[in-house]
């Protein structure tokens, strides 16, 4: 057979190396359209074996092969599409947060001076023991309070921003735990939400955070309510 033959020519969609061949005889584009695949078709029709041509079976299976190819690359731009419209629109919903006052869940209280911020922790039954922690960056407890019993509903935890010992911590982020036992002594760690101010909004490994004005960032999907200055929880602890 002539060297100008294809010799993959039976497997356009499968072999590679032929596909890539052909395709950059024809077109200096790096994709395959509609167009450049008939052109190919028509090349490998021309250049043939006279001796042992192409049947129909072989031609058949190769368009359907392309079809089946086309059909998934414009569902997959189509998804891709949604997909790009869809974090455009949740960045736009997300900065309407912006300026205002929100709550979301998290774990983080700030300290500014004589100003820390609030917690808010909520039980769907009732729990006994509860104990609160608060850790340092370093992952250090600075500061322990046995809190007791509580029925179910929504309270606001507010550290007074000192240590065990008294002493006025230094200002910055803090971690809060909660944990307390259920009716059947099992323990169970105890839903935290966090408030604040939205100043900015930031998007990291595919995810949108908001910023708070101490600091502070939530997921964006995590926010359960807008919230005015005066709003109030059920009970308060401090």
């Amino acid at each position: 057979m002539s060297s100008e033959y294809y010799s993959g020519a039976s497997y356009i969609l499968g072999q590679a190396e032929s596909l890539q061949a052909a395709s950059n005889s024809v077109t200096a584009s790096s994709e395959l359209d509609q167009d450049d695949f008939l052109t190919i078709l028509v090349a490998q029709l021309t250049h043939q074996d006279p001796t042992n041509p192409m049947d129909d079976t072989q031609m058949v299976s190769q368009l359907t092969q392309y079809s089946m190819l086309e059909q998934l690359t414009n569902i997959n731009e189509g998804i891709n599409s949604l997909v790009d419209a869809s974090d455009g629109q949740d960045i736009y919903a997300a900065t309407n947060f912006i300026g205002k006052s929100i709550k979301a869940e998290g774990y983080t209280v700030s300290k500014d001076g004589d100003s820390v911020s609030s917690i808010y922790y909520g039980m769907g039954e009732a729990v006994s023991g509860i104990q609160v922690n608060i850790y340092d960056s370093e992952g250090n407890i600075v500061y322990s309070e046995t809190l007791g019993s509580r029925e179910a509903g929504v309270y606001q935890f507010d550290w007074d921003g000192t240590d065990s010992s008294g002493d006025a911590v230094p200002d910055g982020t803090y971690s809060v735990s909660m944990l307390g036992a259920d009716s059947d002594g099992n323990t169970v760690l105890i839903q935290t939400e966090v408030s604040g101010v939205v100043s900015g909004v930031v998007s990291a490994s595919g995810e949108l955070y908001l910023t708070l004005e101490d600091g502070r960032t939530v997921n964006y999907k995590n926010v359960t309510e807008i919230v005015s200055a005066t709003d109030a929880a059920d009970d308060s602890d401090s």
